[in-house]
């Protein structure tokens, strides 16, 4: 193992129950065959974090130090055994999975190195590649007509990305500041989400009745699922990107059936696709394509995780995303 003079000791937060947390001085854990520890600059929070903030049935409490965490970035300070081709001191974002702390470790095949344009910048690369992972899946191309379902963190991101393939954007958010977000990142019709019935009349008069090539539902929750079918032309593409995880959905199969819909679920779970989606994104932010640094909004140091996990939950008036100091 290669490793340079680095503390020995961490911090690492722990969920303790639902809405409570706490923050444990612990050991450096050490990398073993394969892996490289990470000395921690930052990590997303997650919206997929919130189920288990609030203490489902199924949780179990506590959760193990930086758990829940998995969108760090930061640098190398360790390699394990059979580590040839990165090096300590290597700015890198990783698909970890305890990374509210200090320091994590990772295996060398899901960490992505950081170019130096990238310095100083904040990387939370798995959201990141989510989205160049959607945006694949999605099979936009120039010209279409595209409706986006909700803009949080990562609905904007969406509309960057397909507005930047040339299609023509429809953002549809309950927020108004976030409707005025998807505006600065190239939606061209911007559409408050409140009466179900106008927002559709206004989406078919604004496509002269045809609807919308692809439609990609990015809140996870049943009525924009259902308002995302009510929008996607005849053979055209429903996109599943929100997260849905507070039970099951019910579809209006006779109209998803009668218009031919292709409905694809955009959610990866090979690791391999994921860190895909992480260079696509580095190579994306360092020409231009992609542009996120707007979106963080709120930055929390580690001990204020619980505040951070409630601000995700309640997204006040201004709030996209936030970020956990690590250092």
């Amino acid at each position: 193992m290669n490793v340079t003079t680095v503390a020995r000791e961490m911090k690492a937060a722990i969920v303790t129950g639902p809405g409570r947390m706490k923050v444990e001085t612990l050991l450096v854990p050490e990398p073993g065959p394969r892996q490289v520890r990470i000395r921690l600059e930052g990590c997303g929070v997650c919206a997929s974090n919130l189920t288990p903030w609030a203490g489902p049935e199924w949780m179990i409490f506590p959760t193990e130090p930086g758990g829940l965490g998995h969108e760090g970035w930061g640098r190398i300070d360790a390699v394990g055994e059979g580590v040839r081709d990165i090096h300590i001191g290597e700015r890198v974002a990783a698909l970890s999975y305890h990374a509210y702390a200090t320091h994590d470790l990772a295996d060398r095949s899901a960490i992505v190195p950081l170019p130096a344009e990238l310095d100083g910048m904040p990387f939370p690369g798995e959201p990141l590649g989510c989205a160049m992972n959607i945006l694949r899946r999605s099979g936009i191309v120039a010209g279409e007509t595209v409706a986006i379902v909700g803009i949080g963190f990562l609905g904007a991101l969406l509309t960057q990305l397909a507005s930047a393939a040339g299609a023509r954007v429809i953002a549809i958010s309950r927020r108004s500041s976030a409707l005025a977000l998807a505006e600065t990142m190239g939606a061209r019709t911007c559409i408050p989400m409140s009466d179900h019935a106008r927002i559709i009349g206004e989406v078919r008069d604004r496509t002269e009745g045809r609807f919308c090539d692809c439609v990609i539902e990015a809140v996870g929750k049943q009525w924009p699922l259902d308002l995302a079918g009510e929008l996607t032309k005849e053979r055209g593409r429903l996109v599943v990107a929100g997260y849905h995880q507070d039970g099951p959905r019910q579809v209006n199969m006779q109209l998803w059936n009668w218009r031919g819909l292709d409905v694809i679920n955009a959610h990866e779970r090979d690791p391999a696709v994921y860190v895909r989606g992480m260079r696509e994104a580095v190579q994306a932010v360092v020409s231009g394509r992609l542009s996120p640094l707007s979106l963080y909004t709120h930055t929390f140091p580690l001990d204020e995780l619980d505040t951070a996990l409630d601000m995700t939950r309640d997204r006040p008036e201004g709030f996209v995303k936030a970020l956990v100091d690590c250092t």
